[in-house]
């Protein structure tokens, strides 16, 4: 569950709205990116997701796919799979359980739900680092230092004008990279993409709620 935190942080940078106040050209760049995803209809796309260590040695390198619509996602890596319909989210770890819990809104993840809302502005500064090449590089760090995370990078393609990497740092020093490829942003995605329906699954799963 550590890495789909992660993950979640990670696709947060690629859903959501980012209002940065410290750096006007952080602001900017972010704000159209915002406003450009808002106007899609869905988007599907696939994901790498590399984890290493402080020196750099990598540690799990896995794949997957993720679909995003308003305010709902989907999330599938491996076995687990993570369904979010704006109300209840629903983890299922590929087995024998899954665990439904109500979208909170205050909470310590970050999801899409939170960053399609202005909590942004309050709880990180921004800076624009880099923009050399096709990538414009904004630094985000955390005002509440009690988060799992020292800061997250976000890598915004010039050209498509998405964040499509992501780089978080992590208290250990250890480093979760996330990249999008194939990404469609003209998707048809029916609402039910984002609902776990049991009965599509083991008929011995567990619900918790």
């Amino acid at each position: 569950m550590k890495k789909i935190y992660y993950l979640l942080v990670a696709l947060a940078m690629v859903a959501g709205s980012a209002r940065a106040q410290n750096d006007p050209n952080a602001k900017k760049i972010l704000d159209a990116v915002s406003a450009k995803l808002k106007a899609y209809k869905g988007i599907n796309a696939s994901f790498n997701l590399v984890s290493k260590g402080r020196t750099g040695k990598v540690n799990n390198n896995v794949a997957g796919k993720i679909s995003i619509k308003g305010n709902k996602y989907y999330i599938k890596q491996g076995g687990t799979e993570i369904f979010s319909d704006g109300n209840k989210t629903w983890n299922y770890n590929g087995n024998d359980e899954v665990t439904v819990s109500t979208v909170d809104a205050d909470g310590q993840t970050l999801t899409p739900q939170k960053l399609l809302t202005n909590f942004y502005d309050k709880d990180f500064t921004y800076k624009l680092v880099s923009s050399a090449g096709s990538y414009n590089e904004i630094q985000m760090t955390p005002n509440d230092k009690r988060k799992n995370f020292q800061r997250v990078n976000v890598f915004v393609d010039k050209a498509k004008m998405m964040i499509t990497k992501a780089r978080v740092l992590d208290k250990s020093n250890n480093t979760i990279e996330f990249n999008l490829s194939n990404i469609n942003t003209s998707a048809s995605i029916p609402d039910n993409t984002f609902v776990f329906d049991v009965k599509k699954y083991r008929k011995n799963i567990e619900v918790i709620e």
